[in-house]
């Protein structure tokens, strides 16, 4: 019998659904700048999302990209004072404000973006040679729901010590609800859930 149990299951990015989108995903069209950022040295690339990941990243990107389009469906960022005075610092970073992505095109590869201002109606055609999305991320918590107390968009709530409001059961990593979302903080959030519930175990 299983005396306690770790959520570390993840989530899903949030995706735009317009056309082009799955077409393009690994063509051009990504969800991590960790992981695809270094393929796109010298390049203009898209970020749509105006949140702390959103701008984390587009930070991160012009470690390798000439040009960082910022494009956000509001005329003012979601993210924290901190990342917001960095981005605006960034001279490789500018920003399409009141807008939103309708289509990703391209032949082979990325190439552009169709982008809509929410405020006028305009649209235009945006050259890019690739878009990174950070718009939200759906945790994979479904299978807790009416068990564990979540959040509203269905992250788990835990306290500092990854304790849920189920006594044995913990949650770490990207199901939490919690602020930022980066590897070293998952990584952080995995030892002190195995440490409580080492703990937990022991009291039993």
């Amino acid at each position: 019998k299983t005396k306690t149990v770790i959520i570390a299951s993840g989530g899903l990015p949030r995706m735009l659904n317009v056309p082009g989108e799955k077409e393009f995903t690994g063509k051009g069209v990504s969800y991590c700048a960790t992981c695809d950022g270094p393929f796109y040295k010298d390049t203009e690339i898209a970020v749509v999302g105006g949140g702390n990941a959103a701008i984390q990243e587009a930070i991160f990107l012009t470690k390798f990209a000439r040009k960082v389009t910022v494009i956000h469906r509001r005329d003012q960022l979601r993210a924290a004072p901190i990342l917001q005075q960095r981005a605006f610092a960034n001279k490789k970073i500018n920003f399409l404000w009141d807008s939103i992505p309708t289509k990703i095109t391209g032949n082979n590869f990325v190439e552009g973006l169709e982008v809509k201002n929410v405020k006028t109606g305009e649209t235009s055609l945006e050259k890019f040679d690739g878009v990174f999305i950070f718009i939200g991320w759906i945790p994979n918590t479904e299978f807790v729901k009416g068990l564990i107390d979540r959040d509203d968009e269905g992250h788990i709530i835990t306290d500092r010590y990854m304790n849920t409001s189920l006594p044995g059961i913990f949650a770490v990593g990207d199901v939490r609800s919690k602020k930022f979302r980066q590897i070293a903080e998952a990584v952080g959030d995995a030892t002190v859930g195995a440490l409580s519930a080492s703990e937990y175990i022991s009291e039993l």
